[in-house]
């Protein structure tokens, strides 16, 4: 194996990003830096350049502006008020109650919006006033809401499966969006009854039961807003379209439906729209530094040396698959998502693959794995997101965030060793 080029990269990346350098920066420059091992300053500046803007030319790539467009305008138009209230008439009664409708409205919401920082912040500034009101404590709300809007980048339609199916040479779009079905409603589930026994021993108060007709009442109106999984998901599917087409269709729904709503107007578009540009330029500009950064790595055989020590450390895979998971955690807590699937899915996937592994279940491992690594400090966007609207700190969020913590952990764990969790519903469909 040679070591020089995995020495400048890891070094130079490290040290970048300990200086504040933003992370897309630093992703490109430990590139360059790696690619003058090999050749001189200016084809290496050229190389990484062009790789950058060819790693961004791709059609399945266009879903990715849609569906942040279609997550804003679902952000502004009032769907979370009305998916709240139906979880509201589900769960509200039972131990945790307001806890447990913040989990199934952030699966809801993240599936619907695809967005884990959209759902933190919807969920964030609408339940935890109304949990506080109620006697639950700051940091046990918004360490539930952290955990939970994770759950939405399992539950398709979700971006980063769409960046995963880039990334492994275009795994089936459609079979990873089925896939993360089950493992994201395992996850949730996982989450609520922690939640649950956290509350019971807390002494929470339960809130009244609901009413049928308020079940009902409440569903109708949350039912436009879920038609979108059946449209989206459904489409995709039966092949009516594709995935990029389902994120166009996705943005004209919502916006019709902000209008019914009247909860979006004329005069409140060019704000969504903008604020959808800005996300799309860092998700681009983080998705082109990666591509540049995958390419230099095989270009220096990176990933074959890394392929080989792996499986010369062990040829039990149940082995390689707790190292690849326990890597990923840790890669998890330093790196955003995004680069995090472009880098090391060329890395571990080959090695996977030569286990038997189907890589629609690695893929699911994979974001379910960097999930967690959302809910961590020190880059943890989410968890940032959900301490800035519950207005408290990381240090009083992590004691009731450990135990969710570690229910994320065990449900990873499972759909680690148990396939057929990811793989159930996509053969049932022959995808």
């Amino acid at each position: 194996m040679e070591y020089l080029p995995v020495l400048v990269l890891v070094i130079s990346f490290v040290a970048l990003l300990s200086i504040g350098t933003p992370v897309a920066w630093s992703i490109a420059i430990s590139s360059v830096l790696t690619m003058l091992v090999s050749i001189p300053i200016m084809p290496a500046f050229t190389t990484v350049s062009q790789r950058m803007g060819t790693g961004l030319d791709s059609f399945a790539l266009l879903a990715i502006p849609f569906f942040i467009l279609s997550g804003q305008l679902m952000n502004k138009g009032g769907i979370a008020h009305r998916l709240i209230a139906f979880a509201k008439t589900l769960v509200g009664s039972l131990p945790g109650g307001l806890a447990l409708i913040n989990v199934i409205g952030a699966m809801l919401m993240g599936a619907i919006a695809g967005s884990a920082m959209a759902s933190a912040s919807a969920m964030g500034s609408i339940l935890g006033p109304e949990m506080e009101k109620e006697g639950y404590s700051k940091e046990f709300g918004a360490a539930v809401n952290i955990t939970s809007a994770t759950t939405g980048l399992v539950i398709p339609p979700s971006n980063i499966l769409i960046v995963y199916s880039l990334a492994s040479g275009g795994v089936s779009i459609a079979a990873l969006f089925l896939a993360g079905y089950i493992p994201g409603i395992l996850t949730g589930l996982f989450l609520m009854i922690v939640a649950s026994f956290w509350a019971k021993k807390k002494k929470y108060k339960l809130g009244k039961r609901s009413a049928l007709k308020d079940v009902i009442k409440t569903f109708i109106d949350a039912v436009p807003s879920l038609f979108l999984l059946v449209v989206v998901i459904g489409g995709i599917v039966t092949g009516i379209f594709t995935a990029t087409e389902a994120s166009a269709i996705a943005v004209l729904y919502t916006l019709v439906l902000g209008f019914v709503y009247k909860e979006i107007t004329i005069k409140s578009l060019p704000s969504i729209l903008l604020d959808s540009s800005a996300t799309t330029a860092i998700v681009m500009l983080l998705i082109g530094a990666s591509m540049s950064m995958s390419w230099v790595m095989s270009y220096e055989n990176i990933p074959q040396d890394i392929s080989s020590t792996l499986l010369a450390i062990s040829d039990n895979s149940i082995i390689i698959l707790l190292i690849i998971n326990l890597l990923l955690l840790f890669v998890g807590i330093f790196m955003d998502m995004t680069p995090a699937v472009l880098i090391f899915t060329p890395i571990f996937l080959p090695v996977v693959v030569d286990m038997g592994m189907d890589p629609v279940h690695f893929g699911i491992i994979m974001v379910l794995n960097l999930c967690i690594g959302l809910c961590t400090p020190p880059v943890g966007s989410v968890l940032f997101v959900g301490v800035g609207v519950a207005q408290t700190t990381i240090q009083k969020v992590l004691k009731p965030l450990i135990p969710l913590f570690l229910a994320m952990v065990v449900a990873l764990f499972l759909v680690t060793y148990f396939p057929e969790l990811s793989l159930w519903l996509p053969r049932l469909f022959n995808l």
